[in-house]
């Protein structure tokens, strides 16, 4: 991948980062209201686990295209041009707008997680039409089976730990991480963990949560398969 091409990516990132922002800003889309007291229900729509809802918008919406930005330019430089490109970069968008909506909602929503899922599987099966892989693309489907089934045992045993949404996202990420290869994907559902365990120490030494905080599981997912996808050495130091 070229300059010019890493640099067609961040423009690119930065303009959908900016749409992110606005998407997460205004969440719920549209907000619902609940049978009994006419609230909101957002959870609802993809529940991952119950929290407050942030009604300070979606922050700064510079800061969240500034990072799509450079995590588009990152995925092009790593991925190269090639068929599994616009994949990965949708990817990328979907992971933004998926964790700013979960570390302020507290919530995975369905509008997005499964038309992910299904765009996802649309745009893989191009990129094996281009090369030929279609034992990847076999290999992605069965992933995103097995993480499904594996994540929802997960939460039933521990539904206070991983919520549905969370479920339905481990759908998502093996199906890409099943893309790249098996070793990935034990990679990325592990990585998920391991992330979110440095995370939660991280909180508690700078004094930001207690003991008794529930962290949202989404982004640590998110940024393991990110990890294992383009940087697996960093995990198997």
């Amino acid at each position: 991948m070229t300059a010019l091409g890493v640099g067609a990516a961040a423009v690119l990132g930065v303009l959908v980062g900016a749409l992110v922002a606005r998407l997460a800003a205004r969440f719920p889309w549209p907000p619902r209201r609940s049978r009994r007291a006419g609230g909101d229900t957002a959870a609802a729509d993809g529940e991952s686990r119950p929290g407050p809802r942030d009604r300070g918008g979606a922050g700064r919406a510079g800061s969240v295209a500034v990072l799509t930005g450079v995590l588009f330019a990152l995925t092009a430089w790593r991925i190269g041009l090639s068929w599994e490109l616009p994949a990965f970069l949708f990817l990328a968008g979907a992971a933004v707008l998926l964790t700013v909506v979960d570390v302020q909602h507290r919530v995975l929503p369905n509008r997005v997680v499964l038309p992910s899922i299904a765009v996802g599987a649309v745009l893989l099966t191009v990129a094996a039409a281009g090369t030929g892989e279609w034992s990847a693309l076999l290999r992605a489907g069965v992933a995103a089976g097995v993480l499904f089934v594996v994540f929802l045992f997960l939460a039933l045993i521990s539904p206070r730990s991983l919520g549905m949404g969370d479920v339905k996202l481990a759908a998502l990420l093996g199906l890409y991480l099943g893309w790249v290869g098996w070793g990935a994907v034990v990679l990325g559902a592990a990585a998920g963990f391991i992330v979110q365990a440095l995370l939660a120490l991280a909180l508690l030494a700078g004094r930001r949560i207690g003991l008794r905080a529930e962290l949202p599981f989404g982004p640590a997912m998110l940024i393991g398969a990110a990890v294992a996808i383009g940087w697996p050495d960093l995990l198997l130091r």
